[in-house]
């Protein structure tokens, strides 16, 4: 898991279509050390507004609802187990609210973890060939089968890119090319000049947000679609 996020999953029903149901604890505490080491605040206090920009022009967007939309970010590492839990849930909110918010997803592989890095490296990778969403599902989908492990698990996301049908050879140039992980590393420095210690962690229209419920996800969104019109 995260050196800094912990999931808790009450399984109670989800309806996202009309009333939402499920209540999902989100504890986004503070639980060991930070990967920068420099023992500040996660991404400072909420509400705070951030010192660098959080999209940049070559950020993922996994739902684009306009330039008038609101905009939430996460910081995430495909390796942690909170982000794995939180997954599904998000994959909910953003098919519910994809024309109305945009979701843009950025990489802080956690240095502890052996293969988060190679598993970002391989979305990136598959990213230049217009399948980043497809691959970003597949990770977070086959985690558990991967993740903890100790050795390099890049043979496996090279099978994931083949079965998404990306050409090989081109997939292979851009694993190989130190460019892609320094498109990688651009995500996670930009990161810890924000604070950014743990995964998942959220910006909400430029601000620090630390939802402890799905509840508070939507209503958030809610109130950020309101505040726009």
């Amino acid at each position: 898991m995260s050196t800094s996020a912990k999931v808790a999953l009450i399984t109670i029903p989800t309806v996202f279509a009309g009333a939402l149901i499920l209540f999902i604890v989100l504890a986004l505490g503070k639980a060991g050390s930070s990967p920068a080491g420099d023992g500040s605040d996660p991404a400072g206090e909420p509400g705070a507004k951030p010192a660098v920009p959080l999209v940049t022009e070559n950020s993922h967007l996994l739902a684009d609802a306009g330039k008038d939309a609101p905009v939430l970010v996460e910081f995430l590492d495909f390796e942690c187990e909170a982000c794995r839990e939180i997954y599904p849930v998000m994959e909910d909110v953003r098919e519910e609210y994809a024309d109305q918010v945009s979701f843009v997803v950025r990489y802080f592989p956690i240095p502890a973890h052996k293969n988060s890095m190679n598993a970002a490296i391989a979305v990136e990778a598959a990213a230049q060939q217009g399948k980043f969403e497809q691959m970003y599902q597949r990770m977070f989908e086959t985690q558990l089968e991967w993740g903890e492990r100790q050795e390099s698990e890049a043979p496996r996301f090279r099978g994931f890119a083949e079965a998404l049908g990306l050409d090989m050879g081109a997939y292979d140039a851009a694993v190989a090319d130190p460019a892609t992980q320094e498109r990688v590393e651009f995500d996670f420095e930009q990161g810890q000049q924000l604070g950014v210690q743990g995964t998942p962690t959220f910006f909400l229209e430029g601000k620090l947000f630390q939802p402890q419920y799905v509840n508070d996800i939507t209503e958030a969104l809610d109130a950020a679609i309101a505040a726009r019109k």
